[in-house]
């Protein structure tokens, strides 16, 4: 008998990762690949150069269904991506592909999802709390964006809710955030969390703080990022290791925002189930996590402190929760 494939993909501002799996309780990949986004002009043919490559069609058999995790809002099966422009649509997924089924999922939804599928070696705590039997969870990450997905548990499991409330606005909680937030009104006018709490964030941070006289970048910063396309992951390596001063203030303020966010989001959906922290960034600091900033800056909510410090705290260590999500759901799918 063929075997029916799977074909799912986590779509980002800068990476998509995709694979082609064999359906099943537990999907078998056989192919993966991760691509840089900006260097293509759709998901179409980041999709035909994959599907090439894994040669599908001389396995005896074509795709069953496919799952597509986009960073962006989904209405109607289509997308268009927040921080990368993209239009994708799935029934036009469908008629190149010649697929039976291509579904489009956020990709903080897909990225709950995955939660099911992750070990307890993917899990890092930092606040173990008082864990609720199937109590509501939340997803929260930043990578290129800011994502975050509600999970509530249904007879049949968890059943996740995307959200776009990393465009909620960010709300200072001292003087030098109210700076921050000042510097960047005149940019963006309007400033979301997005703009403080993610990759591209952290460049701002960094800026801000040079620009306001806090210090200035190393030497050795400067020449390695001559060699380096994503500064923000430079800041936060040289931050972890101490190697440069205004980078180590930089990464301080972007957690400190991090886990305020976090303890905002706890507070409006009260998870008792735990709130998990994934996206690019996390895996990337979990030892800084650690330290305690981001859970201070968690439960500092005022008469509400012990609340949040009754909430598990977990860092998603795993970078490919979304796409693990993705292709749950496709193996789900009818086709």
């Amino acid at each position: 008998m063929a075997r029916r494939y799977l074909l799912a993909a986590d779509v980002g501002g800068t990476k998509t990762a995709i694979v082609l799996a064999a359906a099943g309780p537990g999907p078998a990949i056989i192919a993966q690949r991760v691509y840089a986004s900006q260097d293509f002009s759709g998901l179409e043919e980041i999709v035909a150069h994959f599907l090439g490559r894994a040669e599908v069609g001389t396995r005896g058999t074509a795709i069953g269904a496919a799952c597509f995790s986009v960073a962006g809002p989904v209405a109607d099966n289509a997308s268009t991506l927040t921080n990368l422009g993209w239009k994708v649509d799935g029934a036009a997924l469908e008629r190149a592909f010649r697929l039976p089924v291509a579904r489009l999922i956020n990709d903080f939804a897909a990225a709950g999802e995955g939660i099911a599928s992750l070990t307890a070696a993917d899990i890092e705590t930092l606040q173990a709390g008082h864990p609720v039997e199937r109590g509501t969870r939340i997803v929260i990450g930043a990578g290129t964006g800011l994502g975050v997905c509600l999970l509530t548990w249904q007879k049949d499991g968890y059943h996740a809710y995307p959200s776009e409330a990393g465009h909620t606005d960010f709300a200072p909680v001292d003087e030098l955030q109210d700076r921050l937030l000042v510097h960047l009104r005149r940019t963006f006018g309007r400033v979301s969390y997005e703009r403080v709490v993610s990759g591209p964030g952290l460049m701002r941070i960094f800026s801000f703080l040079q620009e306001s006289g806090a210090g200035m970048p190393s030497r050795q910063l400067l020449d390695a990022s001559h060699t380096r396309n994503d500064t923000a992951e430079l800041i936060a390596e040289f931050a972890t290791a101490k190697l440069d001063p205004l980078a180590v203030r930089a990464l301080d303020l972007f957690i400190a925002v991090y886990g305020a966010f976090a303890g905002n989001m706890a507070l409006a959906t009260l998870p008792g189930g735990g709130v998990f922290i994934a996206g690019g960034i996390a895996p990337k600091l979990a030892s800084r996590l650690q330290e305690g900033d981001f859970i201070r800056a968690f439960a500092d909510k005022g008469r509400f402190r012990d609340l949040l410090a009754s909430l598990p705290v977990h860092v998603v260590k795993n970078p490919q929760v979304g796409l693990l999500g993705a292709l749950r759901e496709a193996n789900r799918l009818p086709g």
